[in-house]
């Protein structure tokens, strides 16, 4: 089937006349799964568990194994073609993600984010999908349109709903300028050269190219739909230079991706640009034809919030037209926290990706090098929110470890478990801390088969799990689906307990203060650089508390006396254990026990680099 060309050939109202699939009550009871769709699968994987559970024999790509780490980097010639591979096309694709819909599903996954999936162009590898040419199609990479939508059908068949990422402020390198140094400087709007052509060449007409003569003449080159090949579309103010600078981060480019002018006026007086409309029409459209259940948008900070707002609104009144009461909307929000609260209050957006101070200090909490407090003070809200409830937080972040940017990091970037092999021990303490503190969760894909990302830039973020040129571990030809990880295992026995206690989904947190001495209790804290300590959290729902700790010692166990909610258990009450790290302390029991005037505490043991979950007989 043809793509539509123009808005009007979208035919809004048809698409509309069925039944769509409905959105979940409450967003902080799903577990996010984030992937860049083209080192995701690729479909040709063998020995891997298919949507049914039974283990498939008809691809050609093996398992890895822990001798095939290296197999890629043997010479530096072969070393070499593994680092170039990191920035092309690998070949992942919407059929290969289709038939892993069973492997998410039994991890413990409800919804999946995938990376965009439009047309880019052509003449550049931008695999990633952040260089839109064609935005009313699929990327042949990637597949077709009817391979989107049976895709969303398939994650709802297995209980996944499905969130795309999608673009706003920005198309591909869609045209030229006519001179090679454009910076941002404020006033110049720059003179263009043309749309390219599907080589790159800038020889098409900077206008109406494909009016009266079909796409079919340009399918590769100039921008789609039409409506977006007007001149006033771009602010063609060049590339920012200054990314915290007012209106260069809005108006400029980002690199060489070009810059859509999205309306004038402030939030309260924004008036949408002709883009902006076609825009959400082509938004409305995707949600219609594949029935999506949410989107995360990219580059929020550089929309500006009147921009923001109206596509909000304008999304989420279509979604609920059709059924879709909860269609979530996540944005892309950089620029710290306070920002990213005022973002979301201004602009109506569901959640904020927590990609900004949260990587980090989980990060550094789990591998003792950081106090408690620093982590958990980023849930207090009534700075911000100005209540001492931490319950705001619940669904308006999505926590992350890892991420394909990595832009907490600066220059250096990789993942938990680069560098020192202790880190992979302690992995399965991240995804549960993560898993079973407030905010939705979401795990960056292969984190759970402990990919490392090293490297240095964020290409080695985005290895392949299928195999391909440029597998995990510097490897190639082989495939990472193992349901047999200890990480992807022990991720999952942690999953299944959030599905199945509220108070880890809903519940209220609180960072618990510990003793060795059973009379001077205190928060954990670090010392000469590290900690090596139990740190203890409950989740409180109602009148139900939920105990949790993790050991930041990867060495030796840890034992501490931990205070719980005085008002809601007596000396003598029982906590068992519904997980632990050590399979033998399942079913343990703990008693509560008098440690001070209105003060209750159990005891824990927590097994080295191990996580436990306590619950309230």
């Amino acid at each position: 089937m043809t793509a539509p060309q123009s808005i009007r050939d979208l035919d809004l109202e048809r698409l509309c006349n069925r039944t769509f699939h409905p959105s979940p009550s409450a967003w902080e009871d799903e577990v996010l799964y984030f992937l860049l769709l083209d080192r995701f699968s690729d479909g040709n994987e063998t020995g891997y568990r298919d949507n049914r559970g039974r283990r498939t024999n008809r691809g050609a790509t093996p398992l890895y194994r822990p001798a095939d780490a290296g197999n890629a980097i043997a010479t530096e010639p072969e070393a070499a073609a593994w680092r170039e591979a990191g920035t092309r096309w690998c070949g992942g694709n919407l059929k290969g993600l289709m038939d892993k819909m069973g492997y998410l599903r039994r991890l413990g996954v409800t919804a999946v984010w995938v990376s965009p999936l439009f047309k880019q162009c052509s003449f550049v590898p931008t695999y990633h999908g952040y260089g839109i040419q064609n935005f009313l199609d699929v990327d042949p990479h990637f597949g077709t349109r009817d391979d989107l939508r049976e895709l969303v059908r398939v994650a709802h068949a297995n209980g996944i709903y499905v969130i795309l990422d999608i673009i706003l402020n920005h198309a591909g390198n869609v045209f030229a300028y006519d001179r090679g140094y454009t910076p941002y400087d404020g006033g110049t709007s720059y003179p263009v050269t043309g749309f390219r052509t599907a080589d790159g060449t800038p020889s098409l007409p900077f206008g109406p190219v494909g009016s009266p003569a079909p796409a079919e003449a340009w399918p590769d080159g100039a921008v789609w739909p039409r409506e977006l090949q007007a001149p006033e579309c771009f602010t063609r103010k060049g590339y920012i230079r200054d990314w915290d600078r007012y209106h260069e981060y809005l108006d400029g480019d980002f690199f060489d991706l070009k810059d859509i002018h999205l309306g004038d006026g402030d939030v309260d007086s924004f008036s949408p640009s002709p883009a902006l409309l076609a825009l959400c029409e082509v938004y409305k459209y995707w949600i219609a034809y594949a029935d999506l259940d949410g989107y995360r948008i990219d580059t929020v900070k550089h929309m500006g919030p009147g921009a923001t707002r109206f596509f909000a609104s304008t999304i989420h009144e279509f979604a609920q037209r059709i059924g879709k009461e909860n269609f979530y909307l996540i944005g892309e929000i950089t620029g710290g926290r306070v920002n990213a609260f005022d973002t979301l209050e201004t602009t109506g957006l569901n959640a904020a990706l927590g990609v900004d101070d949260i990587p980090l200090r989980l990060e550094d909490l789990v591998k003792g090098k950081a106090n408690p407090a620093d982590y958990f003070d980023l849930f207090r809200n009534s700075l911000l929110v100005r209540k001492e409830s931490h319950i705001w937080f619940r669904d308006k972040v999505v926590t992350v470890i890892d991420d394909h940017d990595q832009v907490c990091r600066g220059a250096k970037k990789e993942r938990f478990c680069a560098g020192d092999p202790t880190w992979r021990k302690l992995v399965p303490n991240a995804l549960a801390l993560n898993a079973t503190t407030l905010g939705i969760p979401c795990i960056y894909y292969g984190t759970e088969q402990a990919f490392d990302g090293e490297g240095g830039d964020d290409r080695y973020l985005r290895e392949c799990m299928f195999g391909g040129p440029f597998g995990a571990f510097r490897s190639r030809g082989v495939h990472f689906f193992d349901e047999d990880n200890p990480v992807y295992r022990e991720c999952a026995k942690v999953l299944a307990l959030r599905r199945d206690i509220i108070a880890l989904r809903r519940g209220r947190q609180y960072l618990r203060e510990i003793s060795g001495d059973g009379v001077n209790f205190g928060l954990p804290y670090v010392i000469g650089g590290e900690i090596r300590s139990v740190v203890a959290w409950s989740r409180i729902f109602d009148t139900e508390e939920i105990v949790l700790a993790i050991n930041t010692d990867p060495d030796h166990p840890r034992t501490a006396l931990v205070l719980v909610d005085g008002s809601l258990h007596r000396p003598g009450d029982v906590f068992f254990c519904r997980y632990s790290t050590d399979p033998g302390q399942v079913r343990r029991r703990v008693r509560v026990r008098d440690a001070g005037p209105a003060i209750r505490a159990v005891e824990l043991t927590v097994p080295a680099a191990g996580f436990v979950l306590f619950q309230k007989r």
